[in-house]
């Protein structure tokens, strides 16, 4: 089976620039400012040219031109505007389109293209945070809504999954200087979407603490075994997917039960399935964060 998306239809382009398929619609029919094939049943298909153009017109839309201003620019002239304007305010949403076009068309040169430009004027952390992130949150919504494919989501996942590995690699060679504490991150059995649990890792050893990193599918057993090396610990878990709903509740006692009553372990929790503990009365030792940002500001 062929995952690899050459046309999009007028919702595809909704989502990926966030232009109502109606105001799309208008700006073809009245600038001409699109040029989509048709089907048999004369339903608008649009190649990648046609969704690069569309990105390029958002931003500069976004950045104060009428469209009537931008329909009379020449369309090989426009991404030579676009890169003209971009600015502090507005490279973030151009750095976003540029990775979601490197995802369409599994295109690597253009995302370290884009990267390299970012660390020009950004820090990884500021990359990390005001780009990937935002970049991480469209594509469960794109993913959800069938605009884009699983192979789209691995292929620009598993390259800001390379960024973090080479930024962690940089600091790991440091020898910690706060003693005081030890975590553990790790992901729970069946659950193996491991980008924030990576960045996670990264802050942890950039804030001096030692980190010892399982990854993912992590049996609760296996946890014990660092209780014979170490004492008081603190794991970090993301759930993502698992434990879900009808199995949290007896996760969260298990880990109480075998390493939440020995010593001083805790177990610092986020991800989407922590959600559904909102007042909830979790164990001892055990907290939940609601964002990668608000278990930082803890460390």
């Amino acid at each position: 089976m062929n995952n690899v998306k050459n046309y999009f239809s007028i919702k595809d382009l909704e989502n990926l620039s966030g232009i109502k398929a109606h105001t799309i619609r208008i700006w073809e029919k009245r600038y001409n400012l699109l040029a989509p094939d048709r089907t048999d049943s004369n339903i608008r298909l649009y190649d990648l040219k046609n969704l690069q153009k569309l990105l390029n017109i958002t931003l500069l839309y976004n950045n104060g031109y009428k469209i009537s201003k931008i329909a009379n620019i020449e369309e090989d002239k426009i991404p030579i505007v676009v890169r003209e304007i971009v600015s502090e305010n507005s490279i973030k949403n151009h750095s976003i389109n540029a990775f979601k076009l490197a995802m369409i068309n599994f295109d690597q040169t253009m995302f370290f293209n884009t990267y390299n430009s970012l660390l020009t004027s950004k820090s990884f952390r500021e990359i990390f945070h005001e780009v990937f992130i935002p970049l991480l949150n469209e594509l469960g919504l794109l993913w959800q809504t069938d605009t884009i494919s699983p192979s789209h989501e691995h292929f620009i996942t598993s390259l800001i999954k390379q960024k973090i590995l080479i930024n962690t690699e940089k600091i790991q060679h440091l020898e910690p200087t706060n003693k005081n504490r030890i975590f553990v991150l790790y992901l729970p059995e069946n659950e193996i979407h491991e980008i924030g649990l990576l960045y996670l890792n990264y802050e942890v050893v950039l804030h001096g603490y030692k980190a010892i990193f399982l990854g993912q599918t992590v049996p609760i057993d296996s946890l014990q075994d660092l209780l014979n090396y170490y004492g008081d610990l603190t794991f970090i878990s993301y759930f993502t997917i698992e434990p879900n709903q009808s199995r949290i509740d007896n996760y969260l006692k298990e880990f109480s039960e075998k390493i939440g009553n020995q010593g001083n372990n805790e177990l610092w929790i986020l991800g989407q399935q922590t959600r559904r503990l909102s007042g909830y009365s979790l164990p001892e030792k055990i907290k939940i964060f609601p964002s990668i940002d608000s278990l930082i500001s803890n460390l």
